[in-house]
C-alpha cells in the first residue's frame, strides 16, 4: 500500500533507541519511553499561504527530525507503526 500525505503532514518512522546505557544497564521494553527522533519517510505537497499558493515543507524524506513527546497521530501501515503529524510539529532536523 502507498500512503501520500496531504498539506503540512509529514509521515514518520521512529528511531529505534538504544537497549543498553552506556553503564551497560539493559532497559526492559516496560521502561522505556518511545523515542522522540525519526525518520521522514512521505511529506505532503505543502501548506498554502493566505494567497492561495502552496508553500514548499522544509522537510524532505529521508531526513532525521525531532519532535515532540505527544506530537503526531500513531498509524498502522503495512504493518508498521509510522506517525503522521504537521510540519509545526517537527522541532528541527538532525544533521549528521
Amino acid at each position: 500500500m502507498k500512503f501520500r500525505p496531504l498539506g503540512d503532514r509529514v509521515l514518520v518512522k521512529r528511531v529505534e533507541e538504544e537497549e543498553k546505557t552506556k553503564g551497560g544497564i539493559i532497559i526492559p521494553d516496560t521502561a522505556k519511553e518511545k523515542p522522540q527522533e525519526g525518520e521522514v519517510v512521505a511529506v505532503g505537497p505543502g501548506a498554502r499561504n493566505d494567497k492561495g499558493d502552496v508553500v514548499a515543507l522544509d522537510v524532505k524524506a529521508g531526513d532525521r527530525i525531532l519532535f515532540g513527546k505527544w506530537s503526531g497521530t500513531e498509524v498502522k501501515v503495512d504493518g508498521e507503526d509510522l506517525l503522521i503529524m504537521k510540519e509545526s510539529d517537527v522541532l528541527g532536523v538532525v544533521e549528521r
